[in-house]
């Protein structure tokens, strides 16, 4: 118990870490690199962005901009160690291989050698397996339950190896699908603030300024470009990773369900 509550501490301050380093390297990079002197006529900031210079456009986005950098940023982060961690819950080799193999394996009441490929294939499925091996022997040899009482054993501890592996493939993704809500509304919210400045600009200045209002609104929607970015990214990669944790969830249940059938079928020989 206290293993896995310094697991989950672990887990929340790493999440917590890259979002703040996210939101820094965000800041670093709208102040000194988007917003460079360099960027601006006159070499002023505060003046417009030389023609076709998009670091100097997209500054003038406001202060929303490091927010929807940071929210891109911390998305790549979390794809990539989602990318990390399901590779290395899916094992060394295919997963289909896996499952027939521990098929023939256990047909053949193989079930040493079946613990062995466990060890060699690595990963969520391998570790459910290898759980429910371990009570295999054991349950087969047990003379005080019912061949009955044996199967929901076996079944018991098929499912909370389960429980255990599920977590770490399905970890970070609500991130993903939050930043899919998130994004957009985060661009849109920016976009109205610009609209605001852009349209406040042109009722203090009397006359209308046709390119004024252009520059403004041009500026604000800035936001809108990154927030849908952003939003679709993640969207994609959330879908993209769901459907792997479905489909390696599909796996265990299916080496799971062959396991209690040969189990089960071994019992009435």
């Amino acid at each position: 118990m206290k293993g896995q509550s310094l697991k989950e501490a672990l887990k929340s301050t790493f999440v917590i870490a890259v979002m703040v380093l996210c939101l820094v390297a965000a800041w670093f990079i709208f102040d000194k690199v988007m917003g460079n002197p360099v960027n601006f006529d006159g070499g002023n900031r505060e003046g417009h962005p030389i023609q076709g210079n998009y670091l100097g456009i997209v500054y003038k986005g406001g202060f929303i901009v490091p927010i929807l950098i940071a929210i891109n940023l911390i998305l790549l982060s979390f794809v990539v160690e989602r990318f990390i961690m399901l590779a290395r819950a899916k094992g060394r080799g295919s997963l289909n291989a896996f499952v027939r193999n521990i098929r023939d394996l256990l047909r053949d009441d193989k079930i040493e050698e079946a613990s062995k490929l466990c060890d060699k294939q690595k990963g969520s499925l391998a570790n459910v397996v290898k759980a429910g091996l371990a009570r295999y022997r054991d349950l087969q040899n047990d003379k005080t339950l019912m061949n009955d009482q044996k199967v929901l054993a076996l079944q018991k501890e098929l499912e909370e190896a389960t429980a255990l592996e599920l977590p770490v493939l399905s970890q970070n993704l609500v991130i993903m699908s939050t930043i899919a809500s998130v994004s957009v509304l985060v661009g849109l919210i920016g976009t109205v603030l610009g609209m605001i400045r852009a349209f406040g600009a042109l009722a203090t200045a009397g006359a209308p300024d046709a390119l004024a209002l252009a520059t403004g609104i041009s500026e604000a929607l800035v936001n809108t470009a990154f927030g849908i970015t952003g939003s679709t990214l993640a969207l994609i990669f959330y879908n993209y990773y769901q459907t792997r944790v479905d489909s390696m969830t599909f796996k265990i249940d299916e080496a799971g369900f062959s396991l209690t059938q040969t189990f089960a079928a071994s019992l009435k020989k």
